[in-house]
């Protein structure tokens, strides 16, 4: 008995042998695509570990620094110790301590009496709140910043803002010797 024959499917279908040309197209688009597949991934890694440890490098530095930094703390710094530091402000340095029980940012920067008053503003004090003669900054913290508050030779105004926990208490100097260009020192202190 014989089998009636199927009609071929059009996966049985004859195909023409590949030209040279196209196998070469082939070959190419294949080892195009295998590059962008490895290449792309494997250069993202890299420049990803470079940022990253640059990144740590200044982290390091900025963690074993000893005294003051001539640069502006980072925003986050600057929102979690509520340290408003105004726009234009010269001459910027901080330095920041912690350990288990409390953290703090000592920050000194040079700004105009708009300045001081929008910091002031900013913290939720006023101009008003600044005591003639006091230095609300420890000696202590004082060294450890490396401030020299010595009494009669610069107009010193001074001022602390408590606030409830958790939110940073903030002591203040000001040096108004030169009232369109004040220096201001903050020592900000959190507890969490």
């Amino acid at each position: 008995m014989t089998v009636p024959r199927q009609p071929a499917s059009p996966d049985d279908s004859f195909r023409p042998p590949e030209g040279r040309r196209h196998m070469i197209i082939r070959r190419w688009l294949t080892a195009i695509i295998i590059v962008l597949l490895v290449g792309i991934p494997a250069g993202y890694l890299v420049v990803s570990a470079e940022q990253s440890r640059a990144s740590g490098r200044d982290k390091a530095a900025e963690s074993s620094a000893t005294g003051l930094v001539g640069k502006w703390p980072s925003q986050m710094k600057r929102r979690v110790f509520e340290v408003p530091i105004p726009p234009n402000s010269k001459k910027v340095k901080y330095y920041e301590t912690s350990n288990w029980k409390t953290s703090r940012l000592y920050v000194q920067f040079r700004t105009t009496s708009a300045g001081l008053d929008l910091f002031l503003e900013d913290i939720g004090s006023s101009r008003a709140a600044l005591q003639e003669g006091v230095v609300a900054i420890g000696s202590r913290d004082a060294e450890k910043a490396g401030w020299d508050f010595s009494p009669g030779r610069r107009d010193w105004f001074g001022t602390t803002n408590p606030q409830r926990k958790p939110r940073p208490t903030q002591h203040i100097t000001v040096d108004l010797t030169e009232t369109d260009s004040p220096w201001v020192y903050v020592v900000s202190t959190t507890t969490p």
